[in-house]
């Protein structure tokens, strides 16, 4: 293991030695010399001198070096795999892989794209940092890699904040601070798993987009969202549409029906009940046989006036 130590190397430069005995200087009855205040620096230095372990880069076969299999990141783009690999071949891997040591081989943590862009461009060793992690923080520093650079789909970042929090116990906001994300950014991104199946492939697959999916989410019904899901696709209908499709479908528009005009027995009733009450009183007919009444107040104190003017009125009834 590489060690660093400071201060130390330029010590001689900073106070030149005698080669012939020593220097004296001398100020009445004290004197000191050069000699004692390199050993007196030296004794300083020694007490005060950091030592840090540097960490130290390696070359590994590629051969002994394996996918994390709890990666967020299920998918990869051939082509830019195909850019990366012939980057690779022309200047090399430039930022060296982070594994972690396992039985037999080595699994990496951060670098699988290079890892596998340097098996295509068919170098025979990678670069590599070793680091020793919990499972817990390996899942995150690749959750946080692939965040940070954009290459997790809405799916596959929905599943890493879902592993986090159900398998390592993690609250939405720790969650949240983690990946440098909002809350709610995390708890929309984790609504997306209630997709039907098929949608959320469809998601993947750039079929549909992150606000296609978002307005199907309203939809309980997985057989619904499949099937806008689809004519989003086929028809390239835009986000609004869509919106305003799933809102049509949750309320659908009712029969137009002539409201009942009141007749001037409602309104005298009207007049009788504000009188009663002290306040305005609506009666709204929805056919001949039913409607609403609508009693209006204006603060908690009327409220409560109300409210005890009725319990009065019912003691009265009771009697």
């Amino acid at each position: 293991m590489a060690m660093k130590r400071g201060l130390g190397k330029g010590l001689d430069m900073l106070i030149p030695t005698e080669p012939h005995g020593t220097k004296e200087k001398k100020n009445g009855d004290k004197s000191t010399t050069v000699t004692g205040k390199k050993e007196k620096i030296k004794e300083i230095i020694k007490e005060v001198e950091v030592i840090k372990e540097v960490e130290k880069e390696i070359k590994l076969d590629i051969n002994l070096v394996e996918p994390n299999r709890e990666q967020p990141r299920k998918q990869f783009d051939e082509d830019a795999l195909i850019e990366l690999a012939d980057s690779i071949k022309q200047v090399g891997i430039i930022q060296p892989l982070v594994v972690q040591q396992r039985e037999g081989y080595y699994e990496i943590i951060a670098g699988e794209r290079r890892w596998r862009a340097a098996k295509m461009a068919g170098l025979k060793e990678v670069p590599a940092v070793i680091r020793n992690y919990s499972e817990k923080e390996i899942l995150e520093i690749a959750l946080i890699e692939n965040i940070q650079r954009e290459n997790l789909n809405p799916i596959e970042e929905a599943l890493a904040y879902k592993k986090l929090i159900e398998e390592f116990k993690l609250k939405q906001d720790e969650v949240a601070e983690k990946v440098s994300k909002s809350r709610t950014a995390v708890t929309n991104a984790m609504r997306l798993l209630k997709l039907d199946e098929r949608v959320q492939q469809m998601l993947i697959d750039d079929m549909i987009s992150s606000g296609h999916a978002r307005a199907l989410l309203s939809l309980d019904d997985k057989e619904e969202q499949y099937k806008l899901a689809m004519r989003v696709f086929d028809e390239k209908l835009s986000v609004r549409e869509i919106e305003k499709m799933v809102k049509s479908i949750l309320t659908p528009k009712k029969e137009k029906e002539e409201t009942p005009k009141l007749d001037f027995l409602y309104k005298e009733i009207e007049e009788k009940m504000k009188n009663i009450m002290g306040t305005k009183v609506s009666i709204k007919a929805k056919d001949k046989n039913k409607g609403k009444i609508e009693v209006e107040y204006y603060s908690q104190e009327e409220l409560e006036r109300i409210i005890e003017l009725l319990e009065r009125t019912q003691n009265v009834v009771d009697m």
